[in-house]
């Protein structure tokens, strides 16, 4: 079997961050990694399933709303893959940025959260999401984002 892209990459050196994973033509696949690997520090399944639901609905209300192929949890818990075509890595820098925003000052229903809606409708948080979006900003905002693993 061919190795994967996302295991060829030294998780005992990631840190949160936002990352371009890989470049497939026209699409970059991003690691918007907020926690450290393998620390013991993990999102819970609500607290993701809640990211999940709040920032697919920002990113895809966004002005690249029609670049954006997916967002989505990584199964280890420590972060989130944001798929986007044709959009250069800055500009999707500042839409990650003004929609975790977005979330963090949300104050209404959480989306998706209806039994039609969502197969696991009965597990979403919308404090939860705000905490994690907080948390993963607060990130983005105290570090210079290169977009490249360190080495």
């Amino acid at each position: 079997m061919n190795r994967i892209t996302s295991f060829s990459v030294d998780h005992d050196r990631i840190t949160p961050g936002c990352y371009i994973s890989r470049i497939d033509g026209d699409v970059i696949t991003y690691d918007l990694r907020t926690r450290t690997p393998n620390a013991g520090d993990y999102m819970s399944n609500l607290t993701m399933h809640s990211v999940e639901h709040m920032a697919a609905t920002f990113l895809r209300n966004s002005e690249i709303a029609e670049h954006i192929l997916y967002f989505g949890p990584m199964g280890c818990r420590t972060g989130f893959y944001l798929l986007v075509r044709d959009v250069a890595p800055a500009e999707v820098l500042r839409v990650l940025k003004d929609s975790l925003a977005g979330i963090i000052a949300y104050d209404g229903p959480m989306f998706g959260a209806s039994r039609k809606e969502c197969g696991n409708y009965r597990e979403l948080d919308l404090v939860a999401a705000k905490q994690e979006c907080s948390r993963y900003l607060a990130v983005l905002n105290e570090k210079e984002v290169t977009f490249r693993y360190e080495d």
